[in-house]
């Protein structure tokens, strides 16, 4: 008998330390300052533009703030393996701050996104700026509630194309 609540007391230890190194790992992650100062959007955002048209990628544009859970979840999925390569391959990554919804809105009107709708709200632009998708009905703005695999989706059909690629080759 003192084996089995010896042992039990072994894996209830086990498994309290295990969750409390996931929580510190998920409260790194969520406190994690994703969208830099306001301020500094257009000036990032003219740069990845730079780097996009040398490089033959796109530019996706991410309004959304800090404070913001959805942010951080698309932050989450397109950090991951599968879809941290499509993106470091195929774009540049601009996340705009939009404050409190007070700030950076000409530059989200610019591109057609309607805050009000809610954030995250990205934008794909080519490198010479021009706009190939705005998220115009908060298709990302509940991102707890979206199938990680629509992220990789997403990037795979505004990647640009390259000589010799099919649509469906995710190595390109």
């Amino acid at each position: 008998m003192r084996k089995k609540t010896a042992l039990r007391m072994t894996l209830l230890v086990l498994i309290g330390v295990l969750c409390a190194g996931a929580v510190r790992v998920l409260a790194q992650e969520w406190s994690r300052t994703i969208y830099p100062p306001p301020e500094q959007a257009q000036t990032e955002l003219t740069a990845a533009l730079h780097r996009a048209a040398r490089e033959h990628k796109r530019v996706l544009v991410d309004f959304g703030g800090n404070w913001c859970a959805d942010c951080k979840v698309l932050d989450y999925y397109l950090h991951q393996p599968e879809n941290a390569a499509l993106l470091a391959k195929n774009y540049e990554l601009v996340d705009v701050n939009i404050g409190e919804y007070d700030r950076n809105l000409a530059l989200a009107e610019r591109f057609g996104i309607p805050l009000k709708r809610g954030v995250p709200a990205v934008a794909v632009l080519d490198g010479h700026g021009k706009l190939l998708y705005s998220q115009k009905q908060g298709e990302f703005e509940a991102m707890r509630r979206v199938d990680p695999a629509a992220v990789t989706q997403f990037l795979m059909r505004w990647r640009p194309e390259r000589a010799g690629c099919s649509v469906m080759a995710v190595n390109c």
